[in-house]
């Protein structure tokens, strides 16, 4: 049996499941897809993904059965770091179209029943930004420096950085200033590329201009916004020294001076009373790396924002234990605060999960993937789509270094720099690039393998990728079990997880070879085919030989 056992879905099916999410919260439950907003479809043919392209394209989320798409940063910027580096928080980059294009998007997304969610960018803005600008044409102490972390070197004449803090890409996190004089002055604080400044959000300029700014794409009507960076807005008092080095690796391993400090709830809590303000539930969503799931759980307190990511799961191995200990921690450390949790595989700035999944085994990690998708569509709480993971794309690992833009890539120690082979612009028909991504090329290469994988291949191929997300957004949106809730641990053998929600059974086998189980009811869905094994004469009980590394969805 395939993944074709979907059952169909009642026409009144969306409507049940919207009007039940409406009552308890619609972020609860729902599935949001990640736009990459350059590599998901031009319209103008200049290879680089738009705003206009997005909404030609939404049609294609609405029939996925998606509930909401989040957009990455489509704001005035020199892209530097892909847009995340902003210019101005309230302009449209004319790479991705002009304000009436972002207006126009988020009516159309609204008229066939998709929520929209845009990037926000508060720990630091492009070093082309008005406020840096004005900064350093600054004196030493002036007003506009009290805007970021300005302050003078250490050393006999300043010519050290006033820390040992490292960007995350690489190299110290401190650039120094030139005078107009060409001598050198201060030093400014970027964590991330030096073309991106930190903000000091102890300043009160800066909490007023990010409140203005939620307030402006509030009133275009967006539902709400993923927060960059939302554990390191605020900074140790004093900026101790950290004492060691290879710091990248510390992130989400222990709270550091510079995230995860305690501060950043206080402006969270701001922005949450801002939200609520708004009708329509509008929510806020953290990209937070925390040292353990009590500690992410912190930000979605009732009075703080509404999901967080939950990395632990991203970047756990495929394990049956392991991943039974993190969905265990993240379940329980969500439920104290009252809050669902956010499950997520993939994203723009790490390696695609069917490649992670694989180690270089691309058969291996599709299959590994196909499964980790029921998984995770199947626990409580609501889950993250990266664009293309309901492809089965794999990683590009053969980029040309020439081709390549993410900024780490150029520093070096810090993160591993290859994050582009996870931003290829997506397939979406033909035999031959730019696969329908738009009238011209694409702004990175895409590889000859996958046509195979585009859209058009896929769609209608019941034993597809993408029919397998269809399939399973379907059966998620139908059986009342799914979605937010509780779920409960049912015994299984070693490498095999098996657990119950209402009317529903879900089942993984991680191990390396087949496993014979009984069988726990109807199955609606699988990632590969199953053998099932029923007495005669009986239409219920037997047994079922699930493959390695494959999932299962049963009707109980």
């Amino acid at each position: 049996m395939t993944q074709d056992l979907a059952p169909s879905v009642r026409p009144d099916a969306h409507a049940d499941a919207d009007t039940a999410r409406a009552a308890d919260g619609w972020w609860r439950s729902a599935v949001i897809y990640q736009v990459y907003v350059r590599s998901f479809a031009d319209s103008d043919g200049d290879g680089i993904g738009d705003l206009r392209g997005i909404r030609e394209r939404l049609p294609y989320l609405a029939g996925l059965g998606v509930d909401a798409l989040w957009l990455t940063p489509f704001y005035a910027s020199p892209q530097a770091d892909g847009g995340y580096d902003v210019a101005d928080y309230r302009a449209v980059d004319p790479l991705f179209g002009q304000l009436s294009d972002a207006d126009d998007l988020v009516r159309e997304a609204h008229r066939l029943g998709l929520r929209v969610i845009v990037d926000i960018v508060p720990n630091h803005t492009s070093d082309r930004h008005a406020w840096f600008e004005e900064a350093l044409a600054d004196r030493p102490g002036g007003t506009a420096r009290e805007r970021y972390h300005f302050r003078p070197g250490r050393g006999a004449a300043g010519e050290l950085p006033p820390n040992d803090w490292e960007s995350v890409f690489g190299g110290p996190a401190w650039t120094r200033t030139t005078g107009p004089d060409g001598t050198p002055g201060e030093w400014y604080l970027h964590l991330f590329a030096s073309e991106q400044p930190d903000l000091n959000w102890e300043n009160p300029e800066v909490r007023e201009e990010f409140a203005s700014v939620l307030r402006f794409w509030l009133d275009l009507g967006v539902d709400g916004f993923r927060i960059d960076v939302a554990h390191g807005m605020v900074k140790a008092p004093g900026l101790p020294d950290i004492g060691r080095t290879e710091q990248a690796k510390l992130i989400g391993a222990q709270v550091l001076p510079f995230f995860d400090q305690d501060g950043v709830h206080e402006i969270h809590r701001d922005w949450r009373r801002l939200l609520d303000s708004y009708p329509g539930e509008r929510i806020g969503v953290a990209e937070a790396w925390a040292p353990t799931s009590e500690r992410l759980a912190l930000y979605v307190r009732p009075d703080e924002l509404h999901q967080a990511f939950n990395f632990q799961f991203l970047t756990c191995d495929w394990d049956a234990g392991q991943m039974r200990t993190v969905i265990d921690a993240s379940l329980e450390a969500t439920r104290s605060v009252g809050a669902p949790t956010t499950w997520v595989l993939s994203n723009h700035d790490v390696v695609r999960h069917p490649t992670r999944y694989g180690s270089g085994d691309t058969g291996l990690g599709l299959r590994r993937a196909r499964a980790a998708a029921l998984l995770m569509l199947a626990l409580p709480g609501s889950a993250y789509v990266y664009q293309g993971e309901e492809l089965g794309l794999p990683e590009v690992v053969e980029l040309p270094d020439e081709v390549r833009q993410d900024p780490a890539f150029f520093r070096g120690d810090g993160q591993d720099g290859l994050r582009d082979g996870c931003r290829v612009p997506l397939p979406w028909s033909g035999e031959e690039a730019p696969y329908g991504f738009g009238p011209g090329g694409s702004w990175l290469p895409q590889p000859a393998a996958w046509a195979e994988l585009s859209v058009e291949a896929q769609s209608g191929d019941p034993r597809s990728t993408l029919e397998l997300y269809r399939s399973a957004l379907a059966v998620r949106r139908e059986l009342p079990g799914l979605g937010d809730g509780e779920m409960t641990w049912l015994d299984a053998p070693e490498g095999v997880l098996t657990f119950s929600r209402p009317g529903f059974v879900c089942t993984l086998n991680t191990r390396g070879d087949e496993v014979t189980l009984p069988v726990p009811g109807r199955p609606v869905l699988a990632s590969t085919a199953l053998a099932i094994s029923i007495p005669e004469g009986r239409c219920t009980g037997g047994t079922v030989r699930i493959p390695s590394d494959s999932c299962v969805w049963w009707a109980v």
